[in-house]
């Protein structure tokens, strides 16, 4: 059964081969990363540390029996109670429910772990699995979303209230 696990330096190789393995899966929906991304991950993973460790992320993996990792969950921006929610799963888990039910155990633990009341995604208009998940999780359209959130697509921005 996975586990979700709260990120930590122990998940770098797991997290790396999970997103070299996708790369090109999630450029079908997103910008790709590019090289600079995969070459300096290791200070990516530290940063997102950092913000964990100051309060303003959360990130989180699912992580399989095996160790390797099927997708990670991110809040980001955390301020004043609201997050940004970011999330990708892996190509061969997609579309077995894995994102639903684990964005909304994201949405508990942002509530009960993290103390935040809104949290918010921006999805391209061409990802309708996307939306798919964020309607199931209870997300709700909140307007349009600026592109350079969303990897240079256009979209809109969905919003759910966990009080």
């Amino acid at each position: 059964m996975p586990e979700l696990q709260q990120l930590d330096a122990g998940h770098e190789p797991a997290l790396l081969d999970f997103e070299l393995d996708n790369r090109a899966y999630f450029a079908t929906m997103i910008n790709d990363r590019g090289d600079d991304y995969f070459d300096r991950f290791t200070d990516q993973l530290q940063v997102m540390l950092d913000e964990q460790g100051a309060g303003t992320g959360a990130y989180y993996v699912l992580v399989a029996e095996d160790g390797s990792v099927l997708g990670r969950f991110n809040l980001f921006r955390i301020e004043d109670g609201t997050a940004e929610l970011g999330y990708r799963v892996a190509q061969d888990v997609a579309g077995r429910g894995v994102a639903t039910a684990t964005v909304l155990e994201i949405c508990r633990l942002a509530a009960d772990k993290h103390g935040l009341h809104t949290l918010r995604a921006a999805t391209s208009h061409e990802n309708v699995a996307s939306q798919r998940v964020l309607a199931k999780a209870g997300f709700i359209p909140a307007g349009p979303a600026d592109p350079a959130h969303i990897g240079g697509k256009t979209g809109r921005w969905y919003q759910r209230d966990l009080t």
